[in-house]
């Protein structure tokens, strides 16, 4: 393990450097990956993405981190709490598992759950949301899991493939978490 930040039972979580440039470019310019979130229109290039990762410890609001197995350890995808706000103590999840030959392992099941943990018990979040696509029931599976519910759906809120989709709005509350770990 290199630089272990989170450790799970199949995963751990590192922060993001910026030689994982090329590896997030090969991942969010195929359309595959990208079909499942909310960005993704515009090609991505090793300048941007060095750009991004450069920003994303310069300040407390955000916490992204890579996804890496342990065996082998292979960088798979990325898991983050953004938007973190101190004093209402919610923040806004996202994860995307990249390499597709990792899809339906368990592996996103995992990463939800280490850094839903970690919001809660260690930056003392109350309430973490998410938006994940109508189309994706594969994610909204693993939300309802980890304890997230639906709160609302933001209609034909997202054009891909010619045609307009729905976004569900999801949350966790602490407590609510609380009860469904013990």
């Amino acid at each position: 393990m290199q630089n272990p930040f989170l450790i799970g039972k199949n995963i751990y979580l590192r922060p993001i450097e910026e030689t994982d440039a090329p590896t997030f470019i090969a991942w969010l310019n195929n359309p595959d990956v990208t079909r499942y979130l909310e960005t993704g229109r515009f090609p991505l290039n090793l300048l941007r993405e060095r750009e991004y990762i450069q920003n994303l410890y310069k300040d407390d609001r955000g916490l992204n981190l890579a996804i890496v197995l342990k065996d082998g350890d292979k960088h798979i995808g990325a898991v983050g709490l953004d938007g973190i706000h101190p004093i209402d103590r919610k923040a806004t999840f996202g994860i995307f598992i990249g390499d597709t030959s990792c899809w339906e392992k368990g592996y996103g099941t995992e990463a939800t759950q280490l850094m839903i943990a970690h919001g809660f018990n260690t930056l003392n979040l109350n309430r973490i949301r998410l938006r994940v696509m109508a189309y994706n029931p594969r994610a909204i599976c693993v939300y309802k899991k980890v304890g997230f519910v639906q709160e609302g759906i933001f209609r034909k809120e997202n054009y891909r493939n010619g045609a307009y989709h729905d976004v569900i709005a999801m949350a966790v509350l602490k407590t609510d978490w609380q009860q469904k770990t013990g």
